[in-house]
């Protein structure tokens, strides 16, 4: 009999969810607009807990683009993007008819190199091209170097943009994640820490960038009692239904966090006395990941020669989901003829990286043959 597949990170319901979506369905609030879209955009708001205002729309995706339209981004412009990162953060750029310039990794968070970082603005602007953003990402839940980061951007004049995509309830110095570029980047696809089945939000710094993404994001209807349009707009709200789920999973999202913390702490004691792996871990006391997902690498020159993929397989036989690290974006034959600046870390992270199953409703029994196929494989 086949054992039951573990997932790396399935969607885990708190129960309300149904009550919100119950409600939406009795009072037939089932458009994109609503009073769970409202609640939801406040419940975020809430618990970012600093001056600034959440779009509750279709997708993280979605919100990226957003991010972009509204820096005036367009044909010919140039974005720098983290290359350790999915295609998501990357997409949205060339959505827009601008050049991605991807920039290396640093060791310690696997987030963008602020070395690399300020190498390609001052390249790019040698060669006559001012980047018109910088797209950085908060890796599996661990902040980037934010002060450093930051400061940079600030330096240049350049807006940040910040995909926290896979970062809510994690903090740098005690802010959290989603609140420190000029645009945050929110994601509740099925996979993340929350979801909302699909969707995302945008996180802005005032009410009138709120209202402008809300606007874009309902096809930039103008208001005259026909349709007219002075703007080209996108279908990128989400929907009440959706909405519901999410504020039913905010009522649970400390708890999810706090299981997915234990699951960090769970692969840190199972290798502690392996070399040959290092478990993603906060660099120092200033950062606070929600440990979405932990990632590890190995080193095969002190593993006996087993690599990553060994790993993957050894697991994969026992009906347990492990996955290999994104695969950089200057790696990608969408993107490769793209310029990139840094060196190998994000190379030899995706070579070496491997994210283990880490969802909020694992229980015992799956710690255990969890545990059972990687001390075998050890």
């Amino acid at each position: 009999m086949e054992k039951s597949k573990i997932w790396l990170s399935s969607p885990h319901m708190g129960g309300n969810e149904q009550g919100y979506i119950k409600e939406a369905f009795d009072t037939n609030w089932v458009a994109p607009l609503g009073p769970n879209v409202n609640g939801f955009e406040q419940d975020l708001e809430k618990y970012l807990n600093a001056d600034i205002h959440v779009s509750a729309l279709s997708s993280g995706t979605a919100a990226l683009h957003l991010s972009l339209v509204m820096l005036g981004v367009g044909a010919g412009d140039e974005v720098i993007c983290q290359s350790m990162t999915f295609s998501a953060s990357a997409n949205p750029i060339a959505y827009q008819g601008a050049t991605p310039v991807f920039v290396d990794s640093e060791p310690e968070t696997w987030n963008i190199c602020p070395v690399a970082l300020e190498e390609a603005i001052k390249d790019r602007m040698a060669k006559g091209k001012k980047p018109k953003a910088i797209i950085a990402v908060h890796l599996y839940g661990m902040p980037f170097k934010a002060d450093e980061i930051t400061a940079i951007a600030d330096k240049y004049e350049i807006p940040l943009v910040e995909d926290s995509a896979e970062a809510l309830g994690s903090t740098y110095k005690g802010k959290k994640c989603g609140t420190f570029g000029e645009y945050g980047v929110l994601s509740f696809n099925g996979n993340k820490i929350i979801t909302t089945s699909g969707g995302g939000a945008l996180v802005t710094k005032s009410k009138e960038k709120k209202d402008k993404t809300v606007f874009l994001s309902t096809q930039a209807r103008d208001n005259a009692p026909h349709y007219q349009h002075s703007e080209i707009g996108y279908n990128y709200r989400m929907s009440n239904i959706c909405a519901g789920i999410g504020r039913g999973q905010m009522e649970v999202l400390d708890s999810h966090i706090e299981k997915r913390r234990a699951m960090n702490h769970f692969y840190r004691d199972l290798f502690k006395d392996t070399d040959a792996v290092t478990v993603l871990t906060e660099p120092n006391d200033d950062y606070f990941s929600n440990h979405w997902l932990t990632a590890i690498t190995i080193d095969p020159q002190k593993n006996g020669g087993k690599t990553r993929e060994d790993l993957r397989m050894a697991l994969e036989a026992e009906n347990i989901e492990s996955r290999p690290l994104w695969k950089p974006m200057h790696m990608q034959p969408v993107f490769e003829k793209y310029p990139y600046y840094g060196g190998k870390v994000c190379e030899q992270l995706f070579e070496n990286g491997l994210c283990l199953p880490s969802g909020s409703n694992l229980n015992d029994d799956e710690r255990l043959r969890i545990k059972n196929a990687i001390t075998q494989y050890l």
